[in-house]
């Protein structure tokens, strides 16, 4: 069964986005690049890494380079108590 968003961010998973930088099969000199993105924990970031595994066993287009960034959707400082309110017409 798979979790929901919300309980991986519960757990301290964050969105990590990878782009990846491959050469084109039938054209090497050719720079191509794909979006990958996933729940992960950092540092480890295993989940990215096992695609990076998946991606050097099993596609046929060498990767030249990976960049990637990593986000905690949730986290003690971002919630905060506000009073207040403001009225626009």
């Amino acid at each position: 069964m798979q979790e929901c968003e919300t309980e991986l961010m519960l757990k301290g998973y964050g969105l990590t986005t990878a782009e990846m930088f491959y050469h084109m099969p039938d054209y090497p000199h050719v720079l191509n690049s794909f979006i990958w993105q996933g729940y992960d924990l950092a540092p480890d970031h295993d989940r990215l890494f096992k695609f990076i595994e998946f991606w050097q066993r099993d596609i046929e287009g060498p990767l030249h380079s990976v960049r990637f960034t990593h986000r905690k959707m949730i986290s003690p400082g971002e919630w905060r108590n506000v009073v207040g309110e403001f009225t626009y017409h």
